[in-house]
């Protein structure tokens, strides 16, 4: 069960993404959760340089999809944002809405990453399907109350990845 758990990569945060490195090996599309990997739990204004980061991976090559369990008014409303095609009410892990990701961008499974911050929704969800999942920190605490139920799980989880010498979690930010 823990191989379904373990991400391929694990960043600190989506500007991290090396787009050389995804295309070295044939990514071409990208799955991302919404909230606490592209923007904070339940932030209604997106951060200023998120647009600017969006824009930069589309004009590398990339396709980009949101897939988010998060309501279609919130997701629909980030996703015109960015410019971007978007499925809201995923109810991740589940494969369909991956798939439906897939369809959207027109890539296969070898060709897709998913970026997100749960373990038990994107990374479970991408590993199913044999997706480049890429596993990043939490942008903030706040988070829906079973998420923060799901967070003691998955820190044991990742515990009990890194001691095996699966992952290694990313440094600290300075400061």
């Amino acid at each position: 069960m823990l191989r379904y758990l373990r991400p391929c990569l694990y960043i600190r945060s989506v500007q991290e993404l090396d787009l050389r490195a995804l295309t070295a090996r044939g990514i071409r599309a990208i799955i991302l959760d919404l909230d606490n990997t592209l923007i904070a739990w339940n932030a209604e204004e997106s951060r200023s340089d998120l647009v600017e980061w969006v824009r930069g991976v589309r004009s590398a090559g990339f396709s980009v999809c949101i897939v988010s369990n998060n309501l279609a008014e919130r997701v629909t409303r980030f996703s015109r944002l960015l410019g971007i095609p978007a499925i809201p009410r995923a109810a991740k892990p589940r494969r369909s809405p991956f798939k439906r990701a897939m369809q959207l961008m027109g890539s296969t499974a070898q060709e897709t990453a998913v970026v997100g911050d749960q373990l038990f929704t994107d990374i479970l969800g991408g590993n199913r399907l044999g997706l480049y999942t890429i596993l990043v920190v939490p942008l903030d605490r706040q988070e829906f109350f079973l998420t923060r139920l799901m967070r003691k799980l998955e820190g044991w989880t990742l515990d009990r990845l890194e001691a095996r010498g699966w992952i290694r979690r990313p440094p600290r930010p300075e400061g």
